[in-house]
């Protein structure tokens, strides 16, 4: 069973003057990293498809199409950036929400800032030798610069789209990574490459240009092989679910703001809050669980927690499957025990009402506080050969 604590850090407005001072981060690796599997890049081509099937509300679809499958990633990985110059043209469109596609480059932008930051503080501090002594070799270095340069085009690859369409775009923060050695450098690897598969899954029913959703499937397959190249190199299961999982803006808003002390002001102000933080107390076997304690929204101001309705639910978004499980009060904390369904990297939020779905997105209106990211070992797969 999980105990989940609230956390409440110091509160501050982001991408204004006033920046988090104190994100009081705290992240406890014991053993494997996170999982997340890669993307079935199958289906980049096919994102007019993805459209029409957004255009007609057919989310379901659209999140399961761009999720499902890991092994057919590096036969399309080729097409991550291939004609890039050509769709930075791409027309911009607004959703009938508060969300336009500007929003969601942006939002990305973001994203790919944080890596390409991370990728070069941790090359430019461990050497070669020091990988080798900590266990890995030569060719994962090599990988490893090949990730970080990725990491660079993507950033200038956004700048280039938000600025032919008419926006500014927005600026690297300060950072503060809670790298001591190099291997919690790849664990947190892991962390990040998966946060951004599940960013990029999470966005895709948010954007209305069809070459923008072409553009980000193609990117999310570079985040998934990313992260592909940090499990393998810990002698890891590389896909522990059989599809990604998707997240919602705010939700991963939530979880990079963990990492970011400071902003430039000039930074246009994005659509997105950073909900109040829970923390995951104890390991039980067979989960390998990481304690992650985020920032707390403006909207629920401390340091008092919000209140917990007692018939409150700690929400699982595992994969392309959203399950909830009633919340106990122990102690002074919410014990809850993690659904069989769960399977590799999971995320957990509290939540007003039970929610439960297939290929959907979390609905945020009912979220309390969240998300903790944990990791649930996956047991043994079963082939059907009957299967054909």
């Amino acid at each position: 069973m999980y105990i989940f604590t609230i956390k409440f850090p110091v509160l501050h407005s982001f991408y204004t003057s006033s920046i988090f001072t104190n994100s009081n981060i705290f992240l406890r690796y014991n053993g494997g990293p996170f999982l997340i599997s890669l993307l079935d890049t199958l289906f980049i081509g096919a994102s007019h498809l993805f459209h029409s099937l957004y255009l007609h509300g057919d989310f379901s679809v659209l999140s399961f199409i761009m999720m499902i499958s890991v092994y057919r990633a590096v036969l399309a990985c080729a097409l991550v950036l291939s004609g890039a110059t050509n769709v930075l043209s791409f027309p911009l469109a607004a959703r009938q929400s508060a969300i336009t596609d500007v929003d969601i480059l942006q939002f990305a932008l973001t994203l790919e800032h944080l890596e390409n930051t991370f990728y070069k503080q941790a090359l430019a501090k461990f050497t070669e030798v020091e990988f080798i002594a900590a266990g890995f070799d030569e060719n994962f270095v090599k990988n490893l610069n090949f990730v970080a340069h990725d990491e660079e085009q993507h950033v200038v690859f956004l700048e280039t789209a938000i600025k032919q369409a008419g926006a500014t775009p927005v600026a690297a923060c300060q950072y503060n990574f809670p790298i001591t050695d190099v291997t919690s450098f790849v664990n947190l690897a892991t962390v990040l490459e998966g946060v951004g598969v599940s960013a990029y899954l999470g966005a895709a029913t948010a954007i209305s240009s069809k070459e923008i959703l072409n553009v980000a499937a193609a990117i999310t397959v570079s985040e998934g092989l990313h992260q592909a190249i940090q499990r393998a190199s810990l002698l890891d299961v590389v896909s522990a679910n059989i599809a990604g999982t998707p997240l919602t803006p705010n939700a991963i808003f939530t979880i990079a703001s963990s990492f970011i002390t400071a902003c430039p002001s000039t930074n246009a102000a994005l659509p997105f809050k950073a909900f109040p933080a829970i923390a995951v107390n104890g390991i039980p076997n067979p989960a390998q669980a990481i304690p992650v304690n985020t920032v707390a929204s403006l909207a629920m101001p401390g340091p008092n927690p919000p209140a917990i309705p007692a018939t409150a639910f700690v929400t699982f978004v595992s994969g392309i499957d959203i399950i909830s499980v009633p919340a106990q009060v122990v102690n002074g904390a919410i014990a809850v025990t993690i659904p069989p369904q769960a399977s590799g990297q999971i995320f957990g939020l509290l939540t007003t009402e039970s929610l439960t779905g297939t290929g959907t997105l979390l609905d945020e209106t009912k979220v309390i506080a969240g998300p903790a990211i944990m990791e649930i070992q996956p047991a043994s797969p079963s082939i059907d050969f009957t299967v054909l």
